[in-house]
């Protein structure tokens, strides 16, 4: 699944892939670029959705269904619900299938996947990102959720990140644990904008999940280990060569 994301530009480029674009009445949107968040950290995020038009905020990355109804139950699971199966969205009694008409879009400028390779007894990390556009889409799911936070009672806005089953290269990348195949959810600008219409019905949804990102639209290199702790800036992001590492069939 996908747990690490990067958005390593200004916020305001998102207004220039988008230019209908608009920020939300009384959004905060003091959000300065990363090299490097991950899911378990349950970070803030600009997100997209459809307010009469396309808007603008910060969300918090990682719902806390109802199911999850005291604090020990929400740091001991939350983190499953980072991510959704686009697959589970048209699946009648899901949570994701509860919430398909909020859907959302996450911009970020790249991920971070691992790779295993047999023999080895660490993942080889790789960072992925568009040839095509410096910043794109990620379909999602949003939704209000119970803070848990005795300092903040409030409701919150929340977001999912979907994935599909991974295209060729991704498939090569994210090849074990119990999510291997997996990729995200990636959208061409007009799907992105397509996502967030207030009027999809199920075909339309099936329609939008059903693309691919093409393996020849993404750029991917090898780099540190991004699990471990270090500044959050461009070397995160520098290639590391893994010797001995196989070459990935393109």
């Amino acid at each position: 699944m996908c747990y690490d994301i990067a958005f390593t530009t200004k916020i305001e480029s998102i207004f220039k892939v988008m230019p209908l674009l608009r920020t939300a009445p009384g959004a905060n949107l003091n959000f300065e670029s990363t090299y490097h968040k991950i899911g378990m950290s349950y970070p803030q995020w600009p997100v997209v959705v459809n307010h009469e038009g396309p808007q603008l905020s910060l969300f918090t990355w990682g719902p806390v269904p109802k199911m999850l109804n005291t604090p020990e139950k929400v740091k001991k699971q939350r983190q499953m619900f980072l991510n959704a199966r686009s697959e589970k969205v048209l699946e009648p009694g899901t949570l994701w299938n509860a919430i398909k008409q909020q859907r959302c879009l996450i911009p970020v400028t790249g991920f971070f996947e691992y790779r295993q390779i047999p023999g080895w007894k660490n993942k080889v990390p790789y960072y992925i990102k568009s040839v095509e556009q410096d910043v794109f889409f990620i379909a999602g799911l949003w939704a209000l959720s119970n803070s848990w936070d005795v300092d903040k009672p409030e409701r919150i806005p929340t977001f999912s990140l979907l994935t599909r089953s991974a295209n060729n290269i991704m498939r090569q990348i994210h090849n074990g644990g119990d999510n291997a195949g997996r990729m995200p959810m990636m959208l061409t600008n007009e799907l992105a904008a397509e996502w967030i219409k207030d009027d999809l019905t199920d075909t339309d949804i099936k329609d939008v999940l059903q693309y691919e990102a093409p393996s020849d639209t993404l750029g991917y290199w090898t780099v540190n280990s991004v699990r471990k702790a270090k500044p959050d800036d461009e070397s995160v992001l520098e290639h590391v060569t893994y010797e001995g590492l196989p070459e990935l069939t393109v």
